[in-house]
């Protein structure tokens, strides 16, 4: 690969199937309560935890399974609930911006059908902040499935795969160095993977040990 083509950033590939998911101690729980569907109480599950966690990717292992429908939760409203409801569904963030009454009707009509719901946040139901009371009461009621900040080996795929999906390969050297000098976060390691990857394109090299302690000591 020469300079020039460095010089171009590459299109991110994320890989979210059922194989690419790595069970972990931090995520077991959650993937073990995502593979019990349909045995679900009432259909529906909150997968809950940081950003950049895998909540996302077991929605998206579920909603395989399940033939369900993904939309984002801001653009959910009530007069498209009854018929969203009417099969299996996820909503992502579903803790920030959304539409309370719309949620309501959602959680109302998927009790009716029983067709499977499953809702992301970074907060477990219960906590959400919802101003209206009949809501905050079903969401209470939801299952969470708590998605922990990963363990050193957790971090170290989800770093991999975090360049892996934007076509870069890094070698072990380069994780084992990053470990012990990032916040132990999924966050974080989205964060880093971005600033290496600016940086290798701006220098017109692969993301390296040099590069890296460059960013972080100098």
């Amino acid at each position: 690969m020469t300079v020039d083509q460095l010089a171009f950033p590459l299109p991110r590939l994320e890989a979210r199937g059922r194989d690419d998911f790595m069970v972990a101690p931090s995520n077991a729980t959650a993937h073990a309560l995502i593979e019990t569907w349909p045995d679900w109480p009432e259909a529906r599950l909150a997968l809950i935890g940081p950003e950049g966690c895998g909540k996302s990717h077991l929605a998206a292992i579920w909603a395989e399974t399940a033939g369900a429908r993904i939309m984002p939760a801001a653009s959910l409203t009530p007069e498209m609930a009854p018929d969203l409801a009417e099969g299996p569904l996820v909503v992502e963030d579903a803790d920030r911006g959304v539409d309370e009454a719309a949620l309501f009707h959602l959680l109302n009509a998927a009790a009716r059908s029983g067709a499977g719901l499953v809702l992301t946040g970074r907060m477990s139901p219960a906590r959400w902040d919802v101003a209206l009371p009949d809501l905050a009461s079903r969401l209470g009621a939801i299952t969470p499935a708590i998605i922990e900040d990963p363990d050193d080996v957790l971090l170290s795929v989800v770093l991999i795969k975090l360049f892996a999906d934007r076509q870069l390969q890094v070698k072990p050297a380069l994780i084992g160095y990053l470990l012990p000098r990032m916040e132990r976060s999924f966050a974080a390691a989205a964060t880093m993977v971005d600033r290496l990857d600016r940086e290798s394109l701006a220098q017109g090299v692969a993301p390296n040990l040099a590069l890296a302690r460059s960013l972080l000591d100098g």
